[in-house]
């Protein structure tokens, strides 16, 4: 059915918009700095996205629309739009019910993935472009968060967030990869998969996640 991938992004995004105006986490009221962070954030993930697609990986149209932007599916340009809405829902519920404190272990994690660009390159050098942007924009997510001292890194939410957006990835990236919607070539990547989810597909939705999340926080203060 060529309307799923349109469902499917309906479907992240009406809970945590219905949510939002819940009276305690008052998701709603943090709009006005959770929408400039998340179209800031889909900017270089569609051109990246724009880029790659035919090569990389590619739409099935047994299950997208026919409309394209920049060759993409009108469904893979909102899932930059709904996916981390959905993540700076969690990230502010995570925030309410639970108690932040920084962790000192952390640190020399978070200045370890500000390497990973390096890492990054020699990956692409060797053919394997999507593990390589991938651990290139995981770095930046790192780098970034410093640059900006948003700390993510440094607190114990970011572990419990973590969590939920790897819960996420698995549910809906393995429709994604199942049905399949998506479809890769593994010339590009490692050919390694959790169930039939490329392992590079986490770093990408983590990266998404963590970049909209760092300029949330910076907006919000």
């Amino acid at each position: 059915m060529k309307f799923e991938y349109l469902l499917l992004n309906l479907l992240i995004f009406v809970g945590p918009f219905v949510m939002s105006f819940e009276k305690q986490v008052r998701f709603a009221a943090k709009w006005r700095y959770a929408f400039p962070a998340i179209f800031i954030t889909a900017v270089p993930f569609l051109i990246w996205d724009a880029i790659v697609t035919g090569r990389h990986w590619w739409f099935n149209e047994r299950y997208t629309l026919d409309f394209r932007f920049m060759g993409l599916p009108l469904e893979e340009c909102l899932f930059f739009l709904t996916v981390p809405f959905a993540g700076l829902f969690v990230w502010e519920v995570i925030g309410f019910h639970f108690y932040d404190k920084p962790l000192a272990f952390m640190r020399p994690i978070g200045y370890a993935l500000c390497l990973l660009p390096a890492l990054g390159i020699v990956v692409i050098v060797a053919g394997k472009e999507y593990t390589g942007l991938m651990c290139i924009v995981l770095g930046a997510s790192a780098i970034l968060d410093h640059l900006l001292k948003t700390n993510l890194f440094l607190r114990r939410r970011l572990l419990t967030d973590l969590a939920s957006v790897l819960i996420l990835i698995l549910v809906f990236n393995s429709y994604l990869t199942w049905r399949p919607v998506v479809l890769y070539d593994e010339a590009y990547q490692l050919g390694m998969r959790i169930g039939t989810i490329p392992i590079e597909d986490f770093g990408y939705g983590i990266s998404l996640i963590l970049i909209a999340t760092i300029l949330y926080e910076k907006l919000k203060t």
